[in-house]
């Protein structure tokens, strides 16, 4: 075989190769993505949207797009800067509030999803100067270093305790005939695994939580 004919064959083969990739993934490709065509961002924005949010004890009418996250909402247009954007992709746990009582990554919710609800923030758990307990425990605790977790680790931690008291198991939870599953280090640490906390303070963190919790450290 000479140089010319190498070269033939070689892009003959490269040439089956794309045609056959291309061709998987044409079969492949919900329909409706074919006939969509490129994304057109052109187009006019969607009207605005007027959603009464209650917060904290207080009630704030915003008139917003209704595309606006909810953590968005309560940086931006209320200056509720306590919530920190940190992955904005709900894996890291940091804009964490809670809803009606139950927590929630705020960057993964639209804020006009929850007109007329109530939602605590950190700035809404001390009352005066009065901490709430977990915030006590964590000063305490040295739960947290640079801080920017934590608004998101207590949040999440006092929605924690409300489902361990309403008798929520775990992926831990060895008797799910418990009441009340025993409030462990690891199960701690399993519930609270979708708070991240970059500086490594976690062995402060649970033992703030079980200080709050009223359970032994």
């Amino acid at each position: 075989m000479d140089e010319n004919e190498s070269t033939t064959t070689e892009i003959t083969r490269r040439t089956v190769i794309e045609t056959g990739t291309t061709a998987l993934l044409l079969t492949t490709l919900p329909r409706g993505a074919l006939a969509a065509g490129p994304l057109d961002n052109t187009g006019p924005p969607p009207p605005l949207a007027t959603v009464e949010l209650q917060i904290n004890g207080r009630s704030h009418s915003l008139t917003l797009d209704p595309r606006t996250t909810l953590l968005d909402a309560l940086r931006e247009h209320l200056a509720l800067t306590g919530s920190k954007k940190g992955c904005d992709h709900g894996q890291c746990g940091a804009c964490t509030v809670l809803i009606d009582g139950r927590r929630i990554n705020s960057c993964l919710t639209l804020a006009v999803m929850h007109d007329g609800q109530s939602i605590t923030t950190i700035e809404g758990l001390a009352e005066g100067d009065n901490l709430h307990p977990l915030q006590a425990a964590f000063v305490e605790h040295d739960g947290f270093q640079c801080g920017y977790c934590t608004s998101g680790q207590i949040c999440s931690a006092v929605g924690m305790l409300a489902e361990s008291r309403r008798g929520m198991p775990s992926y831990v939870t060895e008797d799910l005939a418990q009441s009340r599953p025993a409030l462990t280090d690891a199960e701690i640490r399993e519930r609270m695994s979708g708070n991240i906390c970059r500086c490594a303070a976690y062995p402060n963190i649970v033992a703030a939580i079980k200080q709050a919790a009223g359970t032994p450290t």
